[in-house]
């Protein structure tokens, strides 16, 4: 169990539809050093089947039929996946269905929203530290990965850090703290000043969250805070180009790179829209907006940004070799179970507080999926990947970003089931 370096690391933060895999494979090559998941629901992933994706090597976690979550290997040493939980039990066997695809499991103790904290997960676990460290502990002493933790701040001070030392002491390996009170939201400043204490309250690393909106900023937050690193949302939804140090991209590039690993990873139009739309929420009067809130499809996207040859290229490759190319449906049923491991069993595991965990059938919280169609016959499982339903109220993000040079790696994915081979190489 080999913790992750958190040291003046500069990291994607869980958001709720965007950070999905063609964002956090975009963001490592624009310079993240560390990437999370969209929080996913314990529940919504318990008992996934593991399916590995012929075609790109992706690997994808089925619930009905659902892809609940996609990652790929080539971002697993980075990968720290978010889970929401109210429940230690349901909690660890969340953390055990991902454990051979992820580094580090986070648990979700900040998000406001009322789809995180209606059940008493996100936020709400704050008000209860007790079953909040409870869940911590049985994923630390578990889980067999390292496992961090992520909060809101208090408006009480000591309040605060009596929390940040209860949370230290289950013996997470960090702790990132977004700097908003919980009722606080995008459009009200956070509060810098409070990281100091927290820092200096705990030995583990801080993770500094909140209002980070240009490169510069990693700088300046660490400086005054002392954060051992520094986690980006808002600044990196608008131009994921927020991580290079060179200075940020134009906006057209970083859209275009964005679509590209939609392709090569067969994402879902319905969620690629929703990202490429936060890209543009700034600067509604472009003349890309319009059009791109009109599309109904993939294609419809490429045509907006000048890509049909390009899509089409991807298309007669998919096609020559048998591969799906459908990225405007989430398919309902796996097509080849023999590509599929099969679905965990029960595990026996220990119940904090003697809890007992009751099976329920619950309905699978996947994101993107609106209006479904049964796909033809594929080789294997589809599109898609995320965890949650859209949040009332998407906060905005930053202006469009500027200009920048410098050079960044290039991530290229080619695989067959059971190998990934994996091609970096530079360009301008």
């Amino acid at each position: 169990m080999q913790a992750l370096d958190y040291t003046n690391a500069a990291i994607l933060a869980p958001m709720v539809r965007v950070g999905t895999l063609p964002m956090r494979l975009l963001a490592l090559e624009q310079g993240a050093d560390l990437v999370y998941t969209p929080e996913v629901v314990d529940k919504g992933i318990v008992g996934a089947q593991r399916v590995v994706n012929e075609d790109n090597g992706t690997i994808d976690y089925i619930v009905k039929g659902v892809p609940v979550f996609r990652t790929h290997p080539i971002e697993k040493s980075k990968l720290v996946f978010q889970i929401g939980s109210a429940n230690a039990d349901l909690a660890l066997e969340a953390a055990l269905t991902v454990a051979q695809d992820v580094s580090t499991v986070d648990l979700n103790c900040g998000c406001p929203k009322r789809f995180s904290v209606h059940g008493g997960m996100g936020a709400a676990l704050m008000e209860e530290p007790e079953k909040l460290c409870g869940i911590l502990r049985k994923l630390v002493q578990h889980s067999g990965l390292p496992v961090t933790c992520k909060i809101r701040i208090f408006p009480d001070r000591e309040k605060t850090l009596k929390l940040v030392k209860m949370i230290e002491a289950t013996g997470i390996k960090a702790l990132a703290v977004h700097c908003r009170y919980r009722d606080e939201r995008p459009r009200e400043r956070g509060h810098w000043d409070r990281f100091r204490e927290i820092v200096e309250a705990v030995s583990i690393p801080v993770i500094a969250n909140g209002d980070v909106l240009e490169y510069g900023d990693i700088a300046r937050v660490q400086e005054l805070s002392g954060a051992t690193g520094v986690m980006i949302a808002r600044g990196a939804q608008t131009n994921v180009s927020i991580f290079r140090k060179e200075g940020r991209l134009p906006t057209l590039d970083i859209v275009r790179q964005y679509i590209r690993k939609c392709m090569v990873t067969r994402n879902v139009h319905s969620n690629t829209k929703y990202v490429l739309m936060q890209m543009f929420v700034e600067d509604v009067k472009s003349s890309y907006y319009r059009p791109l809130c009109d599309a109904k499809s993939f294609r419809a996207v490429c045509k907006v940004f000048e890509m049909e040859s390009e899509l089409d290229t991807w298309t007669a490759a998919q096609e020559a070799k048998g591969y799906p190319t459908d990225l405007d449906t989430v398919p309902r049923k796996i097509q080849d179970s023999s590509l599929s491991s099969p679905a965990p069993g029960k595990r026996k595991i220990d119940h904090v507080d003697g809890a007992d965990v009751k099976t329920k059938k619950t309905d699978t919280m996947a994101e993107d999926v609106k209006t479904v169609k049964e796909p033809a016959a594929k080789k294997h499982a589809g599109d898609g990947s995320s965890s949650q339903p859209t949040p009332a109220g998407t906060p905005k993000a930053e202006t469009d970003a500027e200009a920048g040079s410098g050079s960044t790696k290039e991530i290229k994915l080619t695989a067959t089931v059971g190998q990934v081979v994996v091609k970096q190489s530079s360009s301008a």
